[in-house]
């Protein structure tokens, strides 16, 4: 009797020791400050050093660099040449690719050069200017714009000028300088018309020489930072598009956004 009287105050003294310990553990469990969430910070965005237009002249003529051309995972502008074989098909092809297009138009240069039909030239009356841009835009159906191939003569002439920056400011489009002339009217003229107007800041291939190239973008690249935007004028050729396809990736990655024209005229 007396030995179970013994084991049962001691269930009851082991049963309030738990009993204090479970109350002690609540507290702490109570008192114990709360962690802050940790903020996760968003990656810092890259910043823009600059944006960069590239300008590929001299469509039309085949469909040979096609292949190579759908490789480019980047925005381009498609300077395609009106009425010859393949123009209206680089017109849709480029549209089609995302890629920005634009009338090559071939105007009148100094030099005695081989022209293309229908070259606009400066002894031509204001009516025979107007329809042979209006037949040209009618092959290039998408053109946002027009640039001028060859013209170190028209360029430098405000009359014929006039006569085109017209035309273009009636149809919404813009004229991208391809800068063959340092004296030419063209930019002073735009400003005077109201015309939507860039200008050419390097040429990339007067050398068809993959490390020529990679130097051309490099100035171009200088000139985009100095200035916040730059355009680069290349060709219909093959080894400027594999040179683009290998370039572009590693300027965008320094922070060079690539952009259409469109988005850098003034």
């Amino acid at each position: 009797m007396e030995q179970h009287r013994r084991y049962k105050i001691l269930i009851i003294i082991l049963a309030g020791i738990a009993i204090i310990e479970a109350i002690a553990i609540f507290g702490l469990l109570v008192s114990r400050p709360k962690r802050r969430p940790i903020k996760v910070q968003p990656p810092a965005p890259a910043v823009e050093k600059g944006k960069i237009a590239i300008v590929l002249d001299d469509w039309g003529y085949s469909l040979n660099n096609l292949p190579a051309l759908k490789q480019i995972r980047y925005p381009l502008t498609l300077s395609i040449l009106p009425n010859l074989a393949y123009s209206k098909r680089i017109n849709q092809e480029g549209r089609a690719l995302g890629f920005e297009v634009i009338l090559h138009l071939p105007m009148e240069p100094r030099e005695k050069l081989n022209l293309e039909q229908n070259t606009i030239m400066t002894s031509m009356d204001e009516k025979t200017i107007k329809e042979i841009l209006a037949s040209d835009l009618s092959s290039i159906s998408y053109a946002k714009g027009i640039s001028n191939h060859m013209g170190s003569a028209a360029v430098n002439d405000s009359r014929t000028m006039s006569v085109i920056f017209a035309e273009l400011k009636k149809r919404g489009l813009y004229f991208l300088d391809s800068y063959v002339s340092a004296e030419e009217v063209t930019s002073s003229l735009a400003a005077k018309m109201g015309l939507s107007f860039a200008r050419r800041s390097v040429f990339l291939d007067n050398k068809n020489d993959p490390e020529y190239i990679k130097g051309q973008i490099y100035q171009l690249k200088v000139k985009a930072r100095i200035n916040g935007k730059a355009i680069g004028i290349g060709h219909d050729r093959r080894i400027t598009l594999q040179v683009l396809k290998e370039i572009m990736p590693q300027l965008e990655k320094e922070g060079y956004r690539f952009v259409p024209v469109s988005e850098l005229v003034k």
